[in-house]
């Protein structure tokens, strides 16, 4: 199987990856007190390290960054010392592995934030639930619009916790700008209504997501950063009145920039590919100089045909990893997938975590 085009080696920027199968960011919401990652995630990750890049769960950089219940950071020591112990899981299991650095911006709640006011661009609601402390799952909070200071301060956090990703071990970091989360609620006109700076013509909306890019290279190094993209994504109560030019832009100036990688989700987050028919998501392959990682709706065959064609890089699996810790090797033996259980997809134990169960050595 050497010459299958899934299984060949490639550089991801400064990281070099065995495979082109990459492991999805998938929320758990199962990490302890003080938003520590639980002691079973090192066993989670490793059983997942076939891949040739895994990223993690969407982990927050600073406490009101945070969406949903049981969520990991990645600002505080204890936080930083249960990373260390997934990333030497992994390593050790010789896998690579980045942090998915997030903030959620409008999709939070007050109840998870200690009380706090949720920050967007705009003070605009949106139509959207989450996972609350009580066990509730209830309606997202009425935000905040962020002042310029809070702006500052968001991306230097950003930075910080890039930096502090890389002292726990992690090859990289992914910022999450994706499925209506706050970089993408700066980039699109249904949530940012702001007139300064940050809002108004696409020059100006993508001008928070390039902070953000710039304080995370200085902070690690270009071949040390990714970002995940959804430009037609309706997650999240998120919407962009005309998406190619801003996506065209926001693609060209992350080519500038000459990190590592784009991680694209190509349609509606866990829907059609098809969403927004006429978007050109090979128009931004081919904008952007580095890796491209597509993501949506693959299974193995489609994903060779992908790579092979050179139209993607690397091809990110989601829900599937979920249920099959060895991915990797079913993909290989075109052996089925398992299907996963939606009901200990968030919280809970090892049931659904770490049991899943894994093919007989051929």
């Amino acid at each position: 199987m050497s010459d299958d085009p899934l299984f060949q080696p490639a550089q991801v920027g400064d990281i070099s990856v065995k495979n082109r199968i990459v492991m999805a960011p998938l929320t758990r919401s199962r990490a302890a007190a003080r938003e520590v990652p639980s002691d079973l995630a090192p066993t989670y990750y490793r059983q997942r390290a076939g891949a040739g890049l895994i990223v993690t769960e969407g982990t927050q950089i600073r406490p009101d960054g945070q969406g949903y219940v049981s969520t990991p950071g990645i600002y505080s020591p204890a936080q930083l010392d249960g990373w260390k112990k997934v990333t030497d899981a992994v390593h050790e299991a010789g896998g690579r592995i980045v942090a998915q650095i997030w903030h959620v911006g409008r999709i939070s709640h007050p109840d998870l934030i200690g009380g706090a006011q949720p920050v967007a661009p705009s003070a605009i609601r949106a139509n959207s639930k989450t996972f609350l402390p009580n066990g509730d799952f209830g309606p997202v909070g009425e935000p905040r619009a962020l002042t310029l200071d809070d702006i500052k301060a968001v991306v230097e956090d950003f930075g910080r916790a890039a930096k502090n990703a890389v002292s726990a071990g992690f090859d990289g970091v992914e910022i999450h700008g994706a499925n209506g989360y706050l970089i993408d609620q700066f980039l699109k006109d249904g949530a940012n209504k702001r007139t300064d700076e940050y809002g108004g013509p696409i020059e100006n909306r993508v001008r928070f997501m390039t902070e953000v890019v710039d304080a995370t290279v200085v902070a690690i190094g270009a071949g040390r950063v990714g970002i995940r993209l959804s430009p037609v994504t309706p997650s999240n109560d998120i919407s962009e009145s005309n998406p190619q030019p801003l996506f065209d832009l926001a693609v060209s100036e992350l080519s500038r920039r000459k990190i590592a990688f784009i991680h694209m989700v190509e349609g509606a987050t866990q829907g059609p590919r098809d969403i927004v028919p006429d978007f050109d998501f090979a128009k931004l392959r081919n904008l952007f100089g580095g890796t491209y990682i597509a993501n949506n709706g693959y299974n193995g065959e489609f994903a060779r045909e992908r790579v092979a064609n050179g139209e993607v890089d690397l091809v990110a699996f989601g829900r599937y990893f979920i249920s099959n810790p060895d991915l990797v090797e079913r993909i290989r033996r075109n052996a089925p997938f398992a299907e996963p259980d939606r009901a200990t997809f968030y919280g809970g134990g090892e049931k659904g975590y770490t049991d899943y169960p894994t093919l007989e050595v051929a």
